[in-house]
């Protein structure tokens, strides 16, 4: 028997509930990190998650492919790695009669979740095969194309304080990740509950609650979320007003930021605000949704000019004069 709109969407509201209560027997904290990183897996979008080493990034990750019921995969990402090491390579192979043929041995890349670890310590060719495989779907390898498992999402990490040694992604890859993610330290309370929990004989682990196909129902259901016109006229707003150009733009985004947004950011910001309209039980996009995703939307995707770099002010305080 079919469901009716109302049972569909208690449906999904309980699996939203079921994802986050199981996420939360391993994570301790970080909600809004969890919910930014479940936004963007329902939209297809890739993650740049930047925060210093022991805040739990892979956990995140692994942690919300086991929910989820996805395949994982980690790359440590490092100076010597080849393009070849993520999309895989043909190998000759001998069989025992003596003949020879190519077997292609797949990559990492080929799961549902890819954990690209410190992806800027390594050179931008490597960078541009995992780039590729991000935006294509596929890869090809020996000038055949293969199609990447759906659901396909990177997660990528990068380090804010060290540099030494580093590719520094460029502003036109950067546009590519769907969000930019930053995690802060956890507070006091919430570090010595991953003391107790950690520190046991029995740390504790997460159990999967979906499938693959339905995560896939999920992603679909996202695109359904209706949005008003006043939001989508919200949205173009903000994203010209990035524009420094733009005579209606914000004080601080003239004096301080040296090229804005593209269209690619107001793409981002209306399937973003679906998605956390979705998670938080909303039966439409209000402005509070577009508001909760500006900072991991934009953060990435403005150029600070000379004056921004000289005074110290960070892209963080040029969003807020948005809204």
């Amino acid at each position: 028997m079919e469901q009716s709109p109302e049972e569909q969407w208690n449906g999904l509201q309980k699996t939203v509930e079921e994802i986050r209560r199981e996420t939360a027997r391993v994570i301790v904290g970080q909600e809004a990190v969890v919910e930014q990183m479940l936004a963007a897996l329902l939209c297809k979008g890739h993650c740049l998650l930047v925060g210093v080493p022991g805040l739990a990034k892979t956990l995140l990750v692994s942690t919300l492919g086991k929910v989820l019921g996805l395949n994982f995969h980690r790359i440590q990402f490092t100076p010597d790695l080849m393009p070849t090491d993520i999309v895989g390579s043909e190998i000759l192979q001998g069989s025992a009669e003596g003949a020879r043929h190519f077997e292609f041995v797949p990559g990492p890349v080929f799961t549902n979740l890819l954990l690209a670890d410190e992806i800027n310590r390594t050179p931008p060719k490597t960078q541009a095969a995992l780039l590729e495989a991000m935006q294509e779907k596929q890869v090809t390898v020996a000038g055949t194309t293969r199609s990447l498992e759906e659901p396909f999402i990177v997660y990528a990490t990068q380090n804010p304080v060290e540099h030494e040694g580093t590719y520094p992604l460029p502003e036109a890859q950067l546009d590519r990740f769907f969000f930019q993610i930053n995690i802060d330290y956890p507070s006091a309370a919430e570090e010595e509950e991953v003391l107790r929990r950690t520190c046991g004989p029995v740390p504790p682990t997460a159990e999967a609650r979906l499938d693959a196909a339905r995560v896939k129902e999920l992603q679909l259901a996202v695109t359904e979320v209706p949005v008003p016109d006043d939001v989508y006229k919200l949205i173009v707003k903000l994203v010209q007003s990035t524009r420094p150009e733009n005579p209606d733009a914000p004080e601080m985004v003239k004096k301080y930021v040296a090229c804005g947004a593209g269209p690619r950011a107001g793409q981002c910001l209306l399937a973003a605000s679906r998605a956390m309209a979705l998670l938080r039980g909303r039966t439409s996009v209000s402005p509070a949704e577009v508001k909760a995703v500006l900072h991991p939307v934009l953060r990435h995707r403005l150029m600070p000019n000379y004056t921004a770099t000289g005074e110290g002010v960070s892209m963080e305080k040029v969003i807020d004069s948005l809204m």
